[in-house]
């Protein structure tokens, strides 16, 4: 998602890897605590390995002087609790050689950065699923389009990188675009269908950028599972479509939204809510509530959009975009308000294990000038859900 305030001017990384010229990269790893059972404590001095740890191989260098670089030996600790401070890599050649020397699985998240807690879940995740967690910060360039706020996006490496020490991520890279992009990108990736309704409508050349950004990081990474928020429910799909159809040897892992006390689905966008907007912005979660009490009660899917915007119009000082049920599986629009073209991506039905139709209801709208997005799963009983039947219907 993307913000309309310019984000404050950055001063040097202290802890960006130096570049090395014609004798290779250097990485620094840097370790500010360890946790064990809950304490704190010092690093262990070099050669020694602290309790609850396994020994690994060198995973990481320091910079000694000007001239010369000492390895330092780093642990993987058994114990899933401890902490460290990730390697911070910019370069190419820096991360595949950091990557050389995580050995086991590998999880991939891919951030833009301004992290919040659900990115932060995403790593949680992760460390369950992989022996490494990889975290990629990139504000990536071609999903931008000519007009849109690519350069006001907020830019927080520092805090994004304290942040991921408390949740155990071991590698970031968070590369310029030219790393990304060593020639101008003319290759393009085009999803298909899926990605031009609802938000590619908004935003037709988004979601090819979105693909072409994620395909490249999945081919240089070569994870064995990549994690993505349930939140941006459509890139989910398009991204699922696309490493299927190219045949791209990654799992891909969704992971459920996290919301805010008050409902508010977590977004970096939140931060430009006033107190008044904030309020209404709640509307959101609770329209979504509503459409799926309409769900488990039986109700079609245009009666389910219906009970949903009812909030909406209910609550006042919401611009709506639009809402869509769609098919969880294929993103087939079933039903929406009137700038949705329903049936729209037709497929196969995905259905749930109990035998339901897993269908996935989502909101795009603009409270002040914030625009949001939110989703929910929405199981639809085979009796409500003809879709032939009820092609066509908006509410």
């Amino acid at each position: 998602e993307h913000n309309k305030t310019p984000s404050k001017a950055q001063g040097p990384d202290p802890g960006r890897i130096p570049e090395s010229g014609p004798t290779g990269s250097r990485i620094t790893a840097t370790i500010k605590s360890v946790q064990v059972s809950g304490r704190s404590s010092n690093p262990p001095p070099v050669g020694t390995i602290p309790r609850d740890c396994a020994p690994a191989s060198s995973i990481g260098v320091r910079r000694e002087d000007s001239d010369s670089i000492s390895h330092r030996r780093v642990t993987i600790c058994k114990n899933r609790n401890m902490t460290h401070r990730p390697i911070l890599t910019h370069t190419r050649a820096e991360l595949a050689d950091a990557l050389t020397r995580l050995p086991g699985t590998k999880a991939l998240v891919m951030t833009m950065g301004a992290l919040h807690n659900g990115h932060l879940q995403l790593v949680r995740e992760a460390r369950e699923l992989a022996d490494h967690v990889i975290v990629t910060i990139f504000v990536n360039p071609t999903q931008f389009a000519p007009g849109e706020d690519f350069d006001a996006y907020p830019r927080t490496l520092d805090a994004d990188m304290d942040a991921l020490e408390t949740v155990g991520a071991d590698l970031v890279w968070a590369p310029a675009p030219q790393d990304v992009y060593p020639t101008p990108a003319t290759v393009t990736i085009d999803p298909g269908p899926i990605a031009r309704v609802l938000e590619g409508k908004t935003r037709p050349t988004h979601f090819a950028g979105v693909a072409l950004v994620c395909t490249k990081v999945v081919n240089l990474v070569r994870p064995d599972v990549a994690l993505y928020g349930q939140k941006d429910a459509q890139q989910l799909a398009v991204l699922r479509t696309v490493f299927t159809q190219l045949d791209i040897p990654v799992r891909v892992h969704a992971v459920p939204i996290v919301r805010a006390e008050d409902g508010v689905a977590l977004s970096s966008r939140n931060q430009y809510l006033s107190d008044d907007e904030r309020i209404r912005a709640r509307a959101l979660s609770r329209a979504l509530r509503r459409g799926a009490e309409a769900a488990e009660a039986g109700a079609k899917p245009a009666q389910i959009v219906t009970e949903c915007r009812s909030v909406i119009d209910a609550e006042g000082g919401i611009d709506l975009d639009y809402i869509a049920l769609v098919d969880a599986g294929t993103f087939e629009i079933l039903a929406g308000t009137e700038s949705v073209p329903v049936g729209e991506g037709a497929g196969p039905v995905t259905l749930a294990a109990d035998g339901t139709r897993e269908g996935r209801l989502l909101i795009a709208a603009k409270v002040g000038t914030t625009r949001l997005i939110d989703n929910m799963e929405v199981p639809l009983h085979a009796e409500a859900c003809a879709c032939s039947e009820h092609a066509g219907e908006n509410a």
